[in-house]
């Protein structure tokens, strides 16, 4: 009887493995029939309208009016690439059975600079890139008409600006040679409205150009920079700036030399001022040392308000960690009120099962923005600090980041529902009053159809995707409970010699037998401090914090008892049991819908959502049993009991790296 429980634990144990390896191979299916790009966004509108270009128009940046009815439609704005964003605008109205009658719009973006970072590499590789090889194709002829399909997808949504390289970035990106290769594809995306911008490694004045240091308050350091900006404006006069991740990560920057960052970033301002350029630099920092990851951004950043130049805007991670399933907003967007803050989103689902799992990301976006930070009391939301409303003196420009999920796959981004992220990341971008529910249907219509038995069984998925990813993954405030490298599926138990403590999951967890969760109250790390009242004192209350947050703000006991009646541990276990069964429905959903789908695009999201529930089983039976260890008490009757056995969870390796 040992001998067949065996041999049947291998074989599910064997096909488990089958369906994750298939997860890194199954290739993107090809674009719509007919259609060049992913969603309508070239060629002009059914009905011809009139383009009027006014620079007298009371109009913010690129905004544009559109006026008329079905024979004499007419857009109007003060660019010509305002005028563009109105055609595409009434391309998407028509797309979407909105253009009957008179129309009577004005449409202005909520951000002036809408940008996506691209993680690629100069050999191609593209750090957390799910969806192959980078599209800028370094080293090799430029892909014209595939840059140029990337630019018009890119300004039929709003976006404006791209930085093509890697925040990890090498001094090389900045010599003479790539400077050229990126001056054609600058030449490619300006037609488009599209900025270029790159990211700079900050010791590149030693190691490019030969200096003795990369001091900020050095002459000589300066005098280097002066002459590279002028160097970069003479091939690209429309560039639009420098990101810069700095003493982060092994990263050099301004600390190595006793300077602050606000040093360093106003070095980089200084020689990109006379250009209008600007400098983004990242608070993603954190120092092996601090008690508290979550504390780092705020202390180091802080005390700098005020000290920053102009053309300097600090460049925030939504959450406080790091781009997790769920995470409360970092404090610092409510501590720096005479700094310009802008957001980091991340498109590609580093934490969010990668280019497997169907997740659509304006939820998590909308969550961010949408919260308040009572920095002046209630009202002051992320969106409206961020966008300029809050301090309208401080802010100069306005930005908002999302790193994007973009490769060389056909479907451009490894699943096909992935792209809905990017097109929401866009259309939020430009207006951040849009509701979740609106671009999903959007999106919808323009990538699949409009026809209703489609739309909205489809829509309740994606809309529901976010939530469930949290359930099967890291319900009620874990977080970071991931695989060694890779950050695609669960390993609470990791134990790495020599790491830091804090990139490894049990920093975060920190199960013991009387219960789980990261205390950071007044009594552990201080990190509710960081936060403005009444968020301070709601979640450093066990009794009021969120319960979606509670492990993060606090060590709860196993058997303390939630709003549900349940224990914190049948809560625990209860979660992962909803997120497989939520999974499960999409597939039914999506069987049920496959008259109305190309069979390539039917093919390849059944096969995703077959490895999504795949994986949602496996984070389960780890969590489930792992955290189990530790609260001694049994998977609640109406739970289903875990499939594989822990130690041979413990045993699954996967060839996964940082980069594809």
């Amino acid at each position: 009887m040992k001998t067949e429980q065996s041999s049947q634990s291998k074989d599910s144990m064997n096909k488990f493995l089958a369906i994750l390896l298939s997860a890194i191979v199954i290739a993107g299916c090809s674009r719509s029939a007919g259609n060049d790009l992913l969603w309508l966004c070239d060629g002009d509108p059914v009905v011809k309208a009139e383009v009027v270009v006014d620079p007298d128009l009371d109009l913010i940046n690129d905004g544009f009016i559109i006026l008329g009815g079905p024979r004499d439609r007419v857009i109007k704005a003060k660019t010509e690439i305002g005028t563009l964003y109105g055609k595409y605008a009434l391309q998407r109205i028509e797309a979407t059975g909105k253009a009957d009658g008179v129309l009577d719009i004005k449409e202005e973006p909520s951000y002036e600079r809408r940008i996506l970072n691209h993680w690629d590499n100069l050999d191609n590789t593209v750090e957390r890139g799910y969806a192959g090889w980078s599209i800028w194709h370094w080293g090799e002829p430029v892909p014209v008409d595939l840059i140029k399909d990337y630019a018009r997808l890119n300004a039929s949504i709003g976006i404006n600006g791209t930085v093509l390289n890697n925040v990890n970035a090498t001094p090389e990106m900045l010599n003479q040679e790539k400077l050229i290769r990126v001056a054609e594809i600058a030449d490619i995306l300006r037609p488009y409205g599209i900025k270029v911008y790159l990211s700079v490694n900050f010791s590149s004045p030693a190691a490019l150009g030969g200096l003795e240091t990369s001091d900020p308050l050095v002459k000589e350091v300066q005098e280097w920079w002066a002459a590279k900006v002028a160097e970069i404006y003479a091939l690209i006069p429309d560039f639009g700036g420098f990101l810069v991740k700095a003493n982060s990560e092994g990263l050099p920057g301004p600390q190595d030399y006793g300077r602050s960052h606000s040093d360093g970033a106003n070095m980089l301002a200084d020689a990109l001022a006379p250009y209008d350029g600007i400098v983004m630099w990242r608070a993603f920092v954190y120092s092996p040392k601090s008690p508290d990851r979550a504390n780092q951004a705020s202390e180091e950043f802080q005390p700098l308000d005020g000290e920053f130049r102009d053309n300097v805007l600090v460049q925030i991670k939504n959450g406080p960690v790091d781009f997790q399933p769920r995470e409360p907003f970092s404090p610092l967007f409510g501590q720096m009120p005479k700094t310009q803050l802008m957001p980091e989103f991340q498109i590609t689902q580093e934490y969010l099962g990668f280019s497997n799992h169907l997740v659509y990301l304006h939820p998590l976006f909308k969550e961010c923005l949408d919260s308040d930070t009572y920095c002046k009391g209630p009202g002051s939301t992320i969106a409206d600090i961020t966008t300029g409303k809050t301090y309208p003196s401080v802010y100069k420009t306005t930005a908002i980041a999302g790193v994007a999920n973009i490769g060389r796959d056909e479907n451009w981004c490894g699943h096909d529902f992935a792209q809905s992220s990017w097109y929401a990341f866009g259309r939020m971008a430009w207006d951040v009053n849009l509701s979740s529910e609106e671009i999903a249907r959007e999106w919808l219509q323009q990538t699949f159809t409009s026809e209703p038995e489609f739309l909205e069984p489809v829509l309740d998925m994606m809309l529901t995707s976010r939530e469930a990813a949290v359930d099967y993954m890291m319900p009620l405030g874990f977080h970071h409970l991931f695989a060694w490298t890779h950050h695609y599926g669960p390993e609470p138990w990791c134990e790495i010699p020599g790491a830091r403590p804090d990139w490894l999951p049990k920093y975060y967890h920190k199960a013991d037998q009387e219960g789980v969760g990261f205390d950071r109250t007044v009594n552990g790390s201080g990190n509710t401090c960081h936060y403005h009242e009444p968020l301070a004192s709601m979640y450093d209350s066990i009794e009021t914090c969120p319960e979606e947050l509670l492990l993060w703000f606090h060590h709860v006991p196993w058997d303390y008892e939630m709003a549900s009646g349940r224990t914190l541990w049948d809560e625990i276990c209860m979660h992962y049991e909803r997120g497989i069964n939520t999974v499960q429905g999409y597939q039914k959903i999506w069987e049920g819908v496959r008259p109305y789908v190309d069979e390539a695009r039917w093919e390849a999201v059944r096969a995703k959502l077959e490895i999504q529930e795949s994986d949602a089983r496996w984070w389960r039976d780890a969590c489930v049993q792992y955290f189990g260890e530790f609260s001694g008490m049994p998977v609640p009757q109406d739970v289903q009991q875990p499939e594989r056995p822990l130690e041979e969870l413990k045993k699954i390796k996967l060839d996964m790296k940082h980069h594809n």
